[in-house]
C-alpha cells in the first residue's frame, strides 16, 4: 500500500486550491486520517515557514470515495504577528466531505508543565503485526504496512480509577522520514485517526456496531518524530445514543507529552 509520502501528496491547482492523491486501498471509503492529513498539508502550504501548526479542528461531513481525488480549498482567515488561521474544505463531486480549521503560532516563552506518561510495557516486548496470526491485525497490516502498530494487551493496560474504557498503543512509521517538523505533524494527523475510535469498543468487544469518525481535534504540544516510537494513551469517557467520545494523549519514548486528541465517532448498533 501507499507510503505516507504518497498518501499526503498534493498537486497545487491554484494559489489556495489543491488536489490530493488517492492511493490504492482496500477500504470502502476514504480513510479519515488521509483526508485530515491532506487538508493540513494544504493549510501548511499557504503559511509562512516561521509559523508552526499548533491545533486543528475538523468535521467529517460525508464518506469519501477512495477511488477519486479530493480537492482542498483553503481560506486565509487571518494572518497576524503571532498567529495565523486557515479554514480548509475538502470537496468530492461538488460536495464538501470534510472541513477543518487550523491554527499556526510562531512560538513564545511561558510556563511549562505536563501530565506524566503511564508505565507500560515497552514496544519491543509486544508482538509486531508482521508476526501476528490475528485476522484483524493482518488486515490492518495490509492497509498500513508501513506503520508499526503494537497495541498493549488489555491485561497489561494501565488502570486508573474512574476510567472505564482505556486503550494504549505504541506506534511508529517503519522507515526514516524527512527532518521537516511540519511533515511529522501532518503524518501524525494522518495516523491519529487510525486506532482512537477503537477505545470505545474496549468495554463492548462483542457488540456489532457501525463505526465512523464524526469530528477530530488535535493539539500539537512539543516537537516529535513519527519514525520514533510514540505511545497513544487512549480513553473513551462516554458512549450513548449511537455516538462515542474518545480522547488520547501522545507521548514520545522519553515521556514528553507531544500531542493531544479528542474525537467523537459514530458507534451505533449494526443494522440488518
Amino acid at each position: 500500500m501507499a507510503t505516507i509520502e504518497e498518501a499526503l501528496e498534493l498537486e497545487r491547482l491554484e494559489r489556495d486550491i489543491f488536489r490530493g492523491a488517492f492511493p490504492k486501498t482496500q477500504l470502502p471509503r476514504t480513510f479519515g486520517g488521509q483526508v485530515a492529513g491532506q487538508a493540513l498539508v494544504s493549510a501548511v502550504r499557504t503559511v509562512e515557514p516561521r509559523f508552526q501548526v499548533h491545533s486543528l479542528h475538523g468535521y467529517f461531513l460525508r464518506p469519501g470515495n477512495p477511488g477519486a481525488p479530493t480537492v482542498y480549498m483553503v481560506d486565509r482567515i487571518r494572518d497576524g504577528r503571532s498567529f495565523c488561521t486557515r479554514r480548509v474544505t475538502g470537496v468530492q463531486d461538488g460536495d464538501a466531505i470534510f472541513t477543518m480549521s487550523a491554527s499556526f503560532h510562531i512560538g513564545d516563552e511561558g510556563p511549562s508543565h505536563q501530565d506524566e506518561m503511564a508505565e507500560v510495557a515497552p514496544p519491543e516486548d509486544l508482538p509486531d503485526a508482521e508476526t501476528s496470526m490475528d485476522p484483524e491485525r493482518l488486515w490492518a497490516m495490509r492497509e498500513w504496512e508501513h506503520w508499526d502498530i503494537r497495541p498493549v494487551p488489555q491485561e497489561q493496560v494501565t488502570r486508573r480509577a474512574g476510567v472505564v474504557s482505556p486503550q494504549q498503543v505504541w506506534f511508529r512509521y517503519r522507515h526514516p522520514l524527512p527532518d521537516d517538523p511540519l511533515f511529522h505533524v501532518c503524518t501524525l494527523a494522518y495516523m491519529s485517526d487510525m486506532t482512537l475510535l477503537g477505545s470505545s469498543k474496549v468495554t463492548h468487544p462483542d457488540e456489532p456496531t457501525q463505526n465512523a469518525s464524526l469530528d477530530h481535534a488535535m493539539w500539537f504540544l512539543r516537537p516529535f518524530r513519527t519514525d520514533d516510537w510514540l505511545l497513544y494513551d487512549q480513553t473513551s469517557p462516554s458512549a450513548g445514543f449511537g455516538r462515542a467520545l474518545t480522547g488520547g494523549k501522545i507521548f514520545d519514548r522519553g515521556g514528553r507529552l507531544v500531542a493531544a486528541v479528542v474525537q467523537e465517532g459514530l458507534i451505533r448498533t449494526l443494522r440488518r
